[in-house]
């Protein structure tokens, strides 16, 4: 028997027309009738009776319906493959971000990105920065985003937009139209810390105990946006990034930046010798702008309290 054979008697067995299976097979009616009459005479017995207008197996056929779905479904994955060699599509582009710019800032990027490179697949996934280079270096992800600069041999970190930290506190604790609050402010409140703490954390850390009354951490976490639950839960108040303190506001949450104003980098991370596309090239382009955008919204004002 001949692939055709297979192919054929496969698609009679799942629709029971020949009109159908023609269909299916995107072949005419003569074509497929042509086939099974060629696929009988080969074996020597009918393979199709027709019966009350549908094409019904024959025993013979019902006995070689196991194997014959066997061959079939393992035909598929080299049809798919030739399918692919013959339409080639671009490679997946595969982004890592930390936690908390896959809430908006990554998604948002990479829907913009999907309207120009329709052909593109994308592969989105968040991780720690520690897992994110990791990722890179197994050649298992093209490019990540992360807020902290890892400084790995390996890596090659490009800053593309800055922010400030933010404190993030619940609706009406600071006043309407605030624009910044001062770090002497947060002198003996209940706040929220981090535990997994990177350089810039312990700068912040070290700020904060400066304080006299020094702030009251009795909850640490190891996500900013643990810190915004608690926040939201009442715990108290805690010192986030601009991209978590925007999703905050945005669901009714206060927040300003704090001042002295505290720097934060958004980073892109990639392999010092990994290869570039036109499509990772525009996501970062996207991602700058979709960021500088977020970021301006440290300079407005809370809006006044109902």
């Amino acid at each position: 028997m001949r692939l055709r054979h297979i192919e054929v008697i496969q698609a009679i067995l799942q629709t029971g027309h020949l009109g159908t299976a023609a269909e299916w097979l995107q072949l005419s009616v003569g074509d497929v009738d042509a086939a099974l009459k060629d696929a009988e005479q080969q074996l020597g017995f009918m393979l199709f009776a027709s019966v009350r207008g549908r094409l019904q197996a024959t025993r013979e056929t019902l006995e070689l319906q196991a194997e014959i779905a066997h061959v079939y479904e393992a035909l598929e994955p080299v049809q798919r493959l030739a399918s692919r060699l013959k339409h080639p599509h671009a490679p997946t582009l595969r982004a890592l971000c930390t936690p908390p710019l896959a809430n908006q800032l990554l998604p948002h990027s990479i829907a913009l990105l999907r309207r120009r490179f329709q052909d593109t697949p994308c592969n989105l996934s968040s991780q720690t920065t520690r897992e994110i280079v990791r990722s890179l270096l197994l050649h298992e992800a093209d490019v990540g985003l992360s807020l902290h600069d890892p400084e790995h041999p390996q890596i090659h970190s490009t800053v593309l937009a800055q922010g400030k930290l933010q404190l993030l506190a619940p609706h009406g604790w600071l006043k309407p139209k605030q624009k910044y609050i001062a770090l002497q402010e947060l002198a003996g409140q209940s706040m929220i810390g981090l535990e997994d703490q990177d350089p810039l954390s312990r700068l912040l850390d070290a700020k904060l105990q400066a304080l006299r009354p020094q702030p009251v951490v009795q909850t640490r976490v190891q996500t900013y946006q643990m810190m915004r639950s608690l926040v939201e839960a009442g715990e108290g108040l805690a010192v986030v990034d601009p991209f978590t303190a925007f999703g905050a506001r945005e669901a009714g949450l206060d927040a300003c930046p704090v001042s002295p104003p505290i720097l934060i980098s958004l980073y892109a991370l990639t392999l010092k010798d990994g290869v570039t596309t036109p499509a990772l090239n525009a996501l970062l382009e996207i991602v700058t702008q979709k960021a500088e955008g977020l970021l301006a919204s440290d300079t407005k004002p809370l809006p006044p309290t109902p």
